[in-house]
């Protein structure tokens, strides 16, 4: 394997192969991993997508197991591809999409697009015990430290921080800080002169963001 390259297998017939493709095991960890995925998404709806046989198996039939716990969750099972087109089509047909790491960064991007732009996805990756906040675009260091990035993201992330520890921790405070964020960012882009250039507007980072904190006092 070179640097930079894909992972690659050269066969008998002497042509090159790529053998990337996601791996699951038939381990406690994977099968845990799988459970969890679905135990953290209980809303009343919800789809997920499989094309691989045998990662996406074992992911489909954990799944499956745990749903049955759930009579009152609709499971809704859609292969990657059509849901990618349903998501332009009829976006509001899904309380939540749950979905392995690969499909799920694919269609977050996606769903991300429809709101207008990755700049105004908030992420979290989030676990049992811990959970950490991101920016959904990632570091963008083609633009660092020059006053355009669109910072609603991050500032999304760590409401959404503040309402997983407020419902861990049974903290109304964090849940009200989160609620906050939310309003003070929709109050900022609601208004034309404060929007970053990514979403037409003149601004810049550091001015989105005092924007925004003088909305939440």
């Amino acid at each position: 394997k070179q640097p930079g390259r894909l992972p690659s297998r050269i066969q008998r017939d002497g042509r090159l192969r790529g053998v990337d493709t996601p791996r699951f095991s038939q381990n406690p960890t994977s099968q845990r991993a799988s459970t969890q995925i679905f135990r953290s998404s209980t809303e009343p709806s919800w789809g997920t997508s499989g094309i691989f046989r045998i990662s996406d198996g074992l992911y489909l039939r954990e799944v499956r197991k745990v749903a049955q716990e759930f009579p009152m969750v609709q499971l809704e099972e859609v292969i990657v591809d059509a849901m990618a087109a349903l998501l332009l089509r009829d976006p509001m047909r899904f309380d939540v999409i749950v979905a392995e790491n690969m499909y799920g960064d694919i269609l977050s991007d996606e769903a991300s697009e429809l709101s207008g732009g990755l700049g105004l996805g908030g992420s979290i990756n989030a676990g049992d015990e811990h959970c950490v906040a991101q920016a959904q675009h990632g570091s963008a260091p083609d633009i660092a430290g020059m006053d355009k990035a669109n910072p609603a993201s991050l500032i999304l992330s760590a409401a959404m921080l503040l309402e997983w520890m407020a419902a861990r921790r049974g903290n109304d405070a964090f849940a009200a800080a989160a609620r906050n964020i939310d309003a003070a960012v929709d109050a900022t882009l609601k208004n034309p002169a404060t929007r970053t250039a990514d979403l037409g507007g003149k601004i810049g980072t550091r001015e989105f963001a005092e924007a925004v904190a003088a909305k939440l006092g």
